[in-house]
């Protein structure tokens, strides 16, 4: 058996309470939601930088790790609730972890706890077959590597080392606003967010969808006569409004809607040309849009989205069945700087725990669903519908895109190979997870996790049975794609 490199992190105040930072905070918004239901919860602390000192620690490496100084916080929305939380590392100088991201140096790296994930594998398995996906398109996906963490000489368990999600030549690559300036001509990295509400108002915005129009979802059958709108329809409609969250600062009022009012069009222009066969464009200064004779509709939506990056997203999306897709951790960009194209990039494909099987979403692995009707994350109050990934499912061009990139890829061995990354490091680190139980239990034991699974998912009680379930739901889903997209 392998061994998992350490993350060994010392904190510099070493007082009795020195672990507070990383077993005490919730997310305020989680915390203020959980009060709203429980008489008498006590607001816990928020989270918030402890200085550090952080030391990686290889197996078998012939020099003592050099510890280097560092801030580290608590971060995440629901998982700042459970005991076992996930981790946000700021250096203070840029530096590789582990050679990531072919040794990209960084402040900003982030370790995953996986709690809800009783495989610990469902991030690292779809990051891989995203990676796969999106990098031959020259987009980003985040490199990841499981390691084992040490806090103030204490074992804290198997984490998921992964990388921030940020604008960074090595990362998401588009153009940087310098510190207070406020032109409009720079790179906007943007998350569609349901939290977005929790937001200071000029770091996000409201989509309306056109208009929040009906859309005709993807469930292999013509939609069944069915329609879905994205956002609420009545103002007793239980669905909750799904904005976007602006990820980079902006410094201008004039940043924000110029982005705000780019998105939206987009949207405009896509719908426009899936619902009514017509073509519209931009004027000169992306302001507003009018109907364009001298492009089809086709056309008008390659000058303004990266189709390549959509359809990626969409088999990314299709692949992991993730609960969350209607809410958040979508991401994508527009780059309107000097070298920019101008145009709505997704990428930055995240979070994956919930989806794979593990939460009752194509469970056995079958069914359409990236871009079909799909239940809130509680399955009990609404349906919904990922807007961005439904809109174009029914446009011949577009299902020849996602056709040529699914063969592609599937034969390359991408989806075939995440099967094995599962088997392969299940057995190569089995001593780490069984550590990592033993300090943390298994999350399908946990009451306030069990009832969030799905059947399969709920009847793993060891991380060897969750992997294997992992594996055979990968491969179920592979099969049942394929049938779908191979050309």
């Amino acid at each position: 058996m392998d061994a998992l490199p350490v993350i060994r992190i010392e904190t510099v105040s070493q007082g009795a309470d020195a672990l507070d930072f990383v077993t005490k905070p919730v997310a305020r918004h989680v915390a203020e939601a959980i009060a709203s239901w429980t008489p008498g919860y006590k607001i816990p602390p928020e989270p918030s930088y402890q200085d550090c000192r952080v030391s990686i620690i290889e197996p078998q490496a012939d020099t003592l790790p050099v510890p280097a100084d560092a801030q580290v916080k608590v971060r995440g929305n629901w998982t700042t609730e459970y005991d076992k939380k996930p981790l946000r590392i700021k250096y203070a100088e840029k530096q590789n972890m582990l050679g990531l991201n072919d040794g990209a140096e960084q402040k900003n790296w982030l370790l995953l706890a996986e709690y809800k994930d009783a495989s610990l594998l469902r991030d690292r398995a779809a990051l891989e077959m995203a990676r796969g996906l999106l990098e031959p398109d020259g987009l980003y996906c985040s490199d990841a590597r499981l390691v084992e963490v040490e806090i103030n000489g204490e074992y804290w368990g198997v984490y998921l080392l992964a990388e921030q999600q940020q604008i960074s030549e090595s990362r998401v690559n588009i153009t940087e606003a310098e510190k207070d300036y406020q032109g409009t001509d720079i790179g906007y990295f943007l998350e569609f967010d349901g939290y977005y509400v929790n937001e200071e108002p000029l770091q996000a915005f409201h989509v309306d969808y056109a208009d929040n129009a009906p859309l005709t979802p993807f469930d292999g059958k013509g939609g069944s006569g069915e329609t879905i709108t994205a956002l609420p329809e009545a103002p007793n409609d239980p669905k909750k409004n799904v904005g976007m969250t602006i990820k980079n600062d902006i410094y201008s009022q004039a940043q924000h809607d110029f982005i705000a009012g780019f998105v939206n069009n987009v949207y405009n222009i896509m719908y426009h040309a899936a619902y009514d066969d017509q073509a519209y464009k931009f004027n000169a200064d992306y302001s507003e849009i009018a109907p364009a004779d001298d492009m089809t509709p086709q056309q008008a939506v390659e000058a303004v989205v990266n189709v390549d990056s959509l359809a990626d997203m969409y088999i990314v999306s299709e692949m992991t069945c993730d609960a969350d897709i209607y809410w958040s951790s979508f991401f994508m960009s527009a780059d309107f700087g000097a070298d920019g194209d101008k145009k709505l990039t997704f990428q930055a494909p995240w979070d994956f725990d919930s989806g794979l099987g593990n939460k009752n979403r194509c469970s056995n692995g079958k069914g359409f669903y990236a871009g079909n009707i799909v239940p809130d994350v509680n399955s009990n109050e609404y349906e919904t519908v990922n807007p961005w990934l439904a809109v174009l499912m029914y446009q011949d061009w577009y299902q020849d895109v996602i056709r040529e990139k699914w063969t592609k890829a599937y034969d390359s061995g991408v989806f075939s190979d995440a099967v094995k990354l599962v088997n392969d490091e299940t057995a190569e680190f089995a001593e780490a997870f069984q550590r990592n139980t033993d300090k943390w239990g298994i999350s399908t034991r946990d009451q306030a996790i069990m009832n969030e699974l799905s059947k399969n998912a709920k009847h793993c009680l060891t991380q060897k049975t969750a992997a294997e379930y992992l594996a055979e739901w990968i491969g179920n889903r592979t099969a049942f794609v394929n049938e779908q997209w191979h050309k």
